[in-house]
Protein backbone atom coordinates (compact mmCIF):
# COMPACT_ATOMS: atom_id res chain seq x y z
CA UNK A 1 0.00 0.00 0.00
CA UNK A 2 3.04 2.36 0.48
CA UNK A 3 4.32 2.35 -2.87
CA UNK A 4 0.76 2.96 -4.35
CA UNK A 5 0.62 6.22 -1.51
CA UNK A 6 4.22 7.08 -2.99
CA UNK A 7 2.44 7.05 -6.66
CA UNK A 8 -0.01 8.60 -6.05
CA UNK A 9 1.28 11.88 -4.35
CA UNK A 10 4.11 11.84 -7.38
CA UNK A 11 0.91 11.74 -9.57
CA UNK A 12 -0.55 14.87 -7.90
CA UNK A 13 2.81 16.30 -8.23
CA UNK A 14 3.38 15.56 -11.42
CA UNK A 15 -0.17 16.73 -12.10
CA UNK A 16 0.43 20.17 -10.35
CA UNK A 17 3.62 21.32 -11.65
CA UNK A 18 2.28 20.26 -14.99
CA UNK A 19 -0.73 22.47 -14.97
CA UNK A 20 1.06 24.68 -13.48
CA UNK A 21 3.43 25.06 -16.17
CA UNK A 22 0.49 25.16 -18.84
CA UNK A 23 -0.90 27.67 -17.02
CA UNK A 24 2.12 30.12 -16.67
CA UNK A 25 2.02 29.78 -20.56
CA UNK A 26 -1.48 30.61 -21.20
CA UNK A 27 -0.77 33.45 -18.74
CA UNK A 28 2.20 35.12 -20.03
CA UNK A 29 0.64 34.28 -23.87
CA UNK A 30 -2.91 36.25 -22.61
CA UNK A 31 -1.36 39.13 -20.66
CA UNK A 32 1.15 39.72 -23.72
CA UNK A 33 -1.58 39.24 -26.16
CA UNK A 34 -4.34 41.10 -24.25
CA UNK A 35 -2.43 43.86 -21.91
CA UNK A 36 1.34 44.38 -23.36
CA UNK A 37 1.18 44.25 -26.87
CA UNK A 38 -1.66 47.03 -27.65
CA UNK A 39 0.62 49.73 -25.40
CA UNK A 40 3.64 48.82 -27.81
CA UNK A 41 3.42 51.55 -30.02
CA UNK A 42 6.55 50.50 -32.08
CA UNK A 43 7.00 47.81 -34.23
CA UNK A 44 10.53 47.13 -33.27
CA UNK A 45 9.30 46.39 -29.51
CA UNK A 46 6.69 44.42 -29.99
CA UNK A 47 8.76 42.53 -32.25
CA UNK A 48 11.55 42.56 -29.49
CA UNK A 49 9.24 41.19 -26.99
CA UNK A 50 7.72 38.29 -28.96
CA UNK A 51 11.80 37.38 -29.69
CA UNK A 52 11.71 36.65 -26.05
CA UNK A 53 8.56 35.26 -25.11
CA UNK A 54 8.54 32.80 -28.04
CA UNK A 55 11.31 30.48 -26.35
CA UNK A 56 9.82 31.13 -23.22
CA UNK A 57 6.24 29.78 -24.80
CA UNK A 58 7.54 26.48 -25.78
CA UNK A 59 9.58 25.51 -22.85
CA UNK A 60 7.16 26.09 -20.60
CA UNK A 61 4.73 24.21 -22.85
CA UNK A 62 7.19 21.96 -23.12
CA UNK A 63 7.11 21.45 -19.17
CA UNK A 64 3.78 20.98 -18.94
CA UNK A 65 3.41 18.04 -21.00
CA UNK A 66 6.02 16.45 -19.66
CA UNK A 67 4.71 16.44 -16.07
CA UNK A 68 1.41 15.70 -17.51
CA UNK A 69 2.87 12.79 -19.19
CA UNK A 70 4.94 11.88 -16.49
CA UNK A 71 2.24 10.88 -14.60
CA UNK A 72 0.88 7.87 -16.70
CA UNK A 73 4.83 5.89 -15.62
CA UNK A 74 5.79 8.10 -12.58
CA UNK A 75 7.02 4.77 -9.84
CA UNK A 76 6.02 2.02 -12.61
CA UNK A 77 8.31 2.25 -15.98
CA UNK A 78 10.98 4.57 -17.44
CA UNK A 79 10.07 7.32 -19.68
CA UNK A 80 8.38 6.16 -23.12
CA UNK A 81 11.28 5.59 -25.59
CA UNK A 82 9.51 7.86 -28.35
CA UNK A 83 8.76 10.68 -25.88
CA UNK A 84 12.44 10.36 -24.48
CA UNK A 85 13.19 11.08 -27.77
CA UNK A 86 11.47 13.95 -28.96
CA UNK A 87 12.85 15.80 -25.43
CA UNK A 88 16.45 14.68 -26.33
CA UNK A 89 15.53 16.61 -29.57
CA UNK A 90 14.00 19.29 -27.45
CA UNK A 91 17.30 19.45 -25.56
CA UNK A 92 19.20 20.07 -28.57
CA UNK A 93 16.90 22.78 -30.56
CA UNK A 94 15.38 24.69 -27.61
CA UNK A 95 19.05 26.49 -26.89
CA UNK A 96 19.32 27.55 -30.79
CA UNK A 97 15.30 28.60 -29.99
CA UNK A 98 16.72 30.33 -27.38
CA UNK A 99 19.80 32.12 -29.55
CA UNK A 100 17.19 33.35 -31.97
CA UNK A 101 15.04 34.72 -29.45
CA UNK A 102 18.23 36.41 -28.02
CA UNK A 103 19.06 37.81 -31.94
CA UNK A 104 15.77 39.04 -32.09
CA UNK A 105 15.92 40.81 -29.04
CA UNK A 106 19.46 42.66 -29.68
CA UNK A 107 18.25 43.20 -33.57
CA UNK A 108 14.50 44.86 -32.70
CA UNK A 109 16.25 46.79 -29.44
CA UNK A 110 13.06 48.36 -28.33
CA UNK A 111 13.37 51.98 -27.94
CA UNK A 112 11.97 52.40 -24.60
CA UNK A 113 13.65 51.38 -21.68
CA UNK A 114 10.73 49.69 -19.94
CA UNK A 115 9.88 47.04 -22.70
CA UNK A 116 14.02 46.33 -23.45
CA UNK A 117 13.90 45.49 -19.13
CA UNK A 118 10.68 43.34 -20.20
CA UNK A 119 12.41 41.57 -23.01
CA UNK A 120 15.26 40.71 -21.84
CA UNK A 121 13.74 39.25 -18.16
CA UNK A 122 11.61 37.06 -20.12
CA UNK A 123 14.29 35.77 -22.59
CA UNK A 124 16.41 35.39 -18.95
CA UNK A 125 13.24 33.40 -17.59
CA UNK A 126 13.49 31.56 -20.71
CA UNK A 127 17.12 30.33 -19.98
CA UNK A 128 16.27 29.44 -16.83
CA UNK A 129 13.65 27.29 -17.39
CA UNK A 130 15.92 26.17 -19.86
CA UNK A 131 18.49 25.50 -17.44
CA UNK A 132 16.00 23.88 -14.73
CA UNK A 133 14.89 20.95 -17.24
CA UNK A 134 18.05 20.18 -19.03
CA UNK A 135 21.31 21.69 -16.53
CA UNK A 136 20.56 21.38 -13.24
CA UNK A 137 17.76 21.58 -11.32
CA UNK A 138 17.10 24.81 -10.03
CA UNK A 139 13.88 24.51 -8.06
CA UNK A 140 13.66 24.10 -4.47
CA UNK A 141 11.09 25.79 -1.76
CA UNK A 142 12.65 28.78 -1.10
CA UNK A 143 13.97 28.20 2.63
CA UNK A 144 16.08 25.69 1.30
CA UNK A 145 16.77 27.16 -2.29
CA UNK A 146 20.59 28.16 -1.37
CA UNK A 147 21.82 25.15 -0.02
CA UNK A 148 19.74 23.52 -2.31
CA UNK A 149 20.90 24.44 -5.39
CA UNK A 150 24.80 24.14 -4.71
CA UNK A 151 24.60 20.83 -4.69
CA UNK A 152 24.08 20.26 -8.30
CA UNK A 153 21.27 17.73 -8.81
CA UNK A 154 19.79 16.59 -12.16
CA UNK A 155 16.90 17.70 -13.16
CA UNK A 156 13.65 14.70 -12.99
CA UNK A 157 13.49 15.26 -16.54
CA UNK A 158 17.65 14.12 -17.11
CA UNK A 159 16.98 11.47 -14.75
CA UNK A 160 13.94 10.04 -17.05
CA UNK A 161 16.12 10.63 -20.18
CA UNK A 162 18.78 8.55 -18.76
CA UNK A 163 16.60 5.82 -17.30
CA UNK A 164 14.40 5.59 -20.85
CA UNK A 165 14.91 2.60 -22.88
CA UNK A 166 16.18 3.71 -26.39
Amino acid sequence: MMIDERRETLRRKCLSLGTGELAAAAVFAAVSVVAVMPRVEIRQDSAALWSALIPLLVLLVQAGIYWLSARSWVERAPMPAALAAAYRVFRIVDPGLLVVGLVGVLVWWPDHVSVAIAAVAVWVFGVLEYVNYFVVRLSYPAGRWLTMVGQWRNPRLVQDLNSATR
